[in-house]
């Protein structure tokens, strides 16, 4: 099958390496950028760099979006009639911001499907790629052969929610592992050791986190079932270790905020009756009511 045309609005890091994928894999493509020099290598290469966002709606029925949020959407094709045409929004924003969206492009008779490009732009079309989405399950099968080139689809399902909510929540992990490999940097620096010196290690810990809680569907069966065995740790250790964090962190003039908010956790669920119980039982006070 010949590839089909595909159109990239917004060509930052994240939107020129999608495009650079899709022209490597066959696709015509057209891009537009509100700053037209970003897509240069990308003309070069073979792309079509369209003179107006309607110009390049009306390039292609699938239309990638990688903006820095929906409003940019709104902003950008807000004139542009829309009729007939896929949307992709590769995006960040909100579960919530994900379904306002899509009613309002069926609204103007487009078609709306959610995503979460889940890799930095240099891994996009690589074998190590993958994406969330979801929205209508015809709309992505239609346009599944030309999402693959960016990275292995994950499909989650008709609520253009879901997409969001599972990038938003990887991101929430990633975000909260960078803040405290900087904060626990700080603690030793704030002593005078290098940060050469203990970055390695702590790196290590990062990555030795699987193997330390073991498999994920059996953290999942847990939290699922409610069951935290307090066998090797329970939370009131864990917790007894929060607070010596936040008190290294404040005799040391480091920001407490994370340390704190740690702490405030295990405090919680000690409170709750959850001491003698694993560290997991913090997803009992954690978890929405």
């Amino acid at each position: 099958m010949t590839p089909a045309p595909v159109t990239v609005i917004g060509i930052g890091p994240m939107g020129r390496a999608m495009a650079a994928a899709l022209l490597r894999a066959g696709h015509p493509v057209t891009i537009w950028n509100r700053t037209p020099s970003r897509g240069d290598e990308l003309v070069a290469a073979g792309a079509t760099r369209a003179a107006g966002p309607a110009q390049a709606v009306a390039a292609s029925e699938l239309v990638i979006l990688s903006l820095t949020d929906y409003p940019a959407m709104y902003d950008i094709l807000g004139s542009v009639p829309l009729d007939g045409t896929v949307l992709v929004n590769l995006s960040s924003d909100t579960p919530a911001a994900s379904r306002q969206a899509a009613q309002w492009a069926t609204d103007r008779g487009a078609r709306f499907v959610t995503g979460g490009v889940m890799v930095p732009a240099p891994i996009v079309g690589t074998p190590g790629a993958y994406v969330y989405y979801s929205g209508p399950p015809d709309v992505f099968d239609a346009h599944a052969a030309a999402l693959r080139v960016i990275g292995e689809p994950k499909y989650l399902g008709d609520d253009p929610g879901l997409a969001q909510l599972f990038y938003q929540a990887h991101l929430d992990v990633f975000l909260t592992a960078l803040s405290s490999l900087l904060h626990a940097t700080a603690l030793v620096t704030a002593a005078g050791v290098r940060a050469a010196d203990f970055l390695p290690d702590a790196l290590g810990t990062l990555t030795d986190i699987p193997a330390m809680i073991g498999d994920g569907a059996e953290l999942a069966r847990s939290l699922e079932a409610g069951e935290h065995p307090g066998e090797l740790s329970t939370a009131r250790m864990m917790g007894a270790t929060a607070d010596h964090i936040l008190r290294t962190a404040t005799a040391s003039g480091v920001d407490p905020g994370l340390a704190a908010a740690v702490k405030s956790q295990y405090d919680r669920a000690i409170a709750a009756g959850h001491g003698d119980d694993n560290w997991t039982a913090l997803y009992e006070v954690i978890r929405a009511r």
